[in-house]
């Protein structure tokens, strides 16, 4: 009876126990420093025009501007936990903020490819720092009752971030300068220090932990991860194993991955914990949040290429139909906690992945008429998917394991993320390229010299050239030329109902392993441990 009383009443103080003033200030670092790395994942994408006339890129060396932060970014996400450990939380944060405010202020003074890739690989490894170190915060400054606000805060910036970048990259360029993408960071990273330094005790390092890193994995993990984003970014533009490029990084991709299971075996503590995926709760998030990661990005990428290249719509113009996505984020904000306390995390995955689908299965139904306006409902109904699948995820990954094992469980998590939106990415390039070019193929042979639609849509459009140029020969080879652009433009539209209906099938195949998710206890004070 005494055992029973004393753990009723531990489990009443923690849920009594509220956070400090510097716990918050923590948490709003951790979540300013994470919404400037995820708004410069894609905020040159709609300036990048404007970066490639300045810095004398083409298109395709121009890639290089997103893929050098990606690169980088996703090779630093695993390893933040590590060098958390060895410098202290604040020292390692204060230093990516500076590093992130000096690389940006080197790509907004670029005047030259090379010196604007250094800039971008320095921005992306500074950034992939800030992403699982916000989540870290979150897990263990608050308290397990304030733990879904707080994990609700950074679950809207990692999904909002990235929707913002586009549109506010997009006015600058058009504005102001393509280059205050970059200034901008240095108002922002001024405030973030300020904020690190009030709400983050200091902290000495641990040399020892240095010395004694598992230099095998790192190696491994940094050779892999770089080298397969870059393969997946580049693979279907450079044709794939038809470039010895992509044949050497794919090799290399290859021997780092084994580096990384050598250091599952030989290290006292692998920089990779791979050990936490035998916690099958904290399994089912990670393959749950790759899918919706890839689902993610690709209707991210989907809805602004169609607005493009079907409905004529420019970069500004795309990315204010990006913003409805963002919205339902913002409404169920005062509601999301309270869900994430009384609603089984089973319920609001499934329910999420569900809606999530949907909105992909109604912009299935799209025709070349579609405009933005016919977004909105599928965009609104995304966001308010996103939000009831990410935000029960981005907690039962936390709960799942240790406070100690916190740092490493949000550098697997948000790594799972971003890799299955570059592998979601890849697919769909490869999608998209393949099923065009075989539309096109089935429906020039329906439109045969032959073919009497193929001929009144000719003979229709050379009388209306006709009528303006007076030359018959010129009128027919501009009817054809038109009638070329609508089987690409046909071809593209079928492309992108059936790719939307892919994404929609991959999110509906993740509901089996939602059901294995367990809603972290509520009763209990202690935290959870993690399988080792």
């Amino acid at each position: 009876m005494a055992e029973s009383s004393s753990i009723a009443t531990a489990g009443a103080a923690a849920d009594t126990e509220r956070a400090s003033a510097a716990d918050w200030i923590a948490v709003a670092a951790g979540s300013l420093g994470a919404l400037m790395a995820t708004l410069d994942i894609s905020i040159t994408n709609s300036a990048l025009p404007q970066i490639q006339g300045a810095v004398g890129a083409t298109g395709t060396e121009g890639t290089w501007i997103s893929t050098g932060y990606l690169m980088s970014e996703i090779v630093m996400i695993p390893l933040a936990a590590w060098l958390t450990r060895v410098f202290g939380l604040r020292n390692f944060l204060l230093a990516n903020a500076g590093l992130f405010m000096v690389f940006s202020m080197m790509c907004g003074a670029s005047h030259s490819l090379a010196w604007m890739i250094v800039g971008r690989i320095g921005q992306g490894f500074a950034g992939g720092a800030m992403i699982p170190t916000a989540q870290t915060i979150v897990r263990t400054r608050l308290p397990r009752t304030q733990l879904p606000v707080g994990m609700t805060i950074f679950g809207l910036i990692v999904l909002i971030g990235p929707l913002l970048g586009p549109v506010v990259g997009g006015w600058l360029a058009e504005n102001v300068s393509w280059r205050w993408c970059f200034f901008i960071n240095l108002p922002v990273c001024v405030a973030l220090t300020t904020l690190l330094i009030v709400g983050l005790p200091p902290e000495a390092p641990r040399w020892h932990d240095f010395i004694k890193a598992d230099w095998i994995g790192i190696a491994g993990l940094s050779v892999g991860l770089s080298s397969l984003t870059v393969v997946l970014e580049e693979g279907q533009r450079n044709q794939w194993f038809e470039s010895q490029e992509i044949v050497i990084l794919s090799g290399l991709a290859v021997v780092g991955f084994i580096l990384i299971g050598v250091s599952q075996i030989v290290a006292e503590r692998p920089i990779m914990r791979l050990s936490l995926l035998r916690n099958a709760n904290y399994a089912s998030v990670i393959l749950i949040v790759s899918a919706i990661g890839a689902a993610l990005y690709g209707a991210a990428y989907l809805v602004p290429q169609f607005l493009g290249i079907i409905s004529g719509y420019d970069a500004e113009q795309s990315g204010m139909i990006m913003l409805y996505v963002g919205l339902p984020a913002f409404v169920m904000m005062p509601v999301l906690p309270r869900l994430l306390i009384k609603v089984d995390f089973r319920l609001l995955v499934v329910t999420g992945l569900v809606l999530f689908a949907a909105s992909c299965l109604l912009d299935t139904t799209l025709t070349a008429q579609s405009a933005g306006g016919d977004f909105v409902w599928s965009q609104l109904l995304r966001g308010v998917g996103q939000m009831l699948a990410m935000m029960p995820l981005n907690q039962a990954s936390m709960a799942s394991v240790s406070r100690e094992d916190s740092g490493d469980a949000a550098g697997l998590f948000n790594m799972a993320r971003n890799l299955g939106g570059s592998i979601g990415l890849a697919i769909i390039g490869v999608l998209i390229d393949r099923r065009s070019a075989f539309h096109v193929d089935a429906i020039r042979e329906s439109l045969t010299a032959n073919s009497v639609v193929g001929q009144q849509r000719i003979a229709a459009g050379a009388a209306n050239w006709f009528v303006q140029m007076g030359d018959m020969a010129y009128a027919k080879m501009r009817s054809l030329g038109q009638l070329a652009r609508q089987i690409q433009v046909q071809a593209s539209v079928i492309t992108y109902s059936e790719t939307f209906y892919v994404l929609a099938i991959t999110l509906l195949a993740c509901i089996p392993l939602a059901l294995l998710l367990r809603t972290p206890a509520r009763s209990s004070g202690a935290p959870r441990s993690s399988v080792h």
